[in-house]
C-alpha cells in the first residue's frame, strides 16, 4: 500500500461518504470524520460486490459500482447517525 493508494482511499471516501450524507433526508448528527470513515467503508464494500457480481470493470464510469457505493454510504451514514442518537445522554 502506497501513500498514494491511502491519500486516494480517503478521497474517494469523503466524496462518497458526502453524497450519501447530502442524498440522505434529515439531518445527521456525525461529523465529517465519521462521514468520511464510513464513506471508506462504503466504497470499499460496494467494490467488493461489484466484484462478486462480476461489474466492477466496465468501459468508461463504472456506474453500477458507484450507485452500490452511494447506496451503502446512504445506509451507513443512516445507521452510525441513528447509534450516536441513540446513546445520547439519559437521565
Amino acid at each position: 500500500m502506497t501513500i498514494q493508494s491511502i491519500l486516494g482511499a480517503i478521497v474517494i471516501g469523503a466524496v462518497i461518504g458526502a453524497i450519501g450524507r447530502l442524498l440522505l433526508p434529515g439531518r445527521q448528527a456525525i461529523g465529517w470524520i465519521l462521514t468520511i470513515v464510513v464513506g471508506i467503508g462504503a466504497a470499499l464494500l460496494g467494490t467488493l460486490i461489484a466484484q462478486v457480481m462480476g461489474v466492477e470493470t466496465t468501459s468508461g464510469i463504472d456506474w453500477i459500482e458507484l450507485v452500490m457505493q452511494v447506496v451503502l454510504a446512504i445506509v451507513g451514514v443512516g445507521l452510525v447517525a441513528g447509534l450516536k442518537r441513540g446513546s445520547g445522554t439519559r437521565a
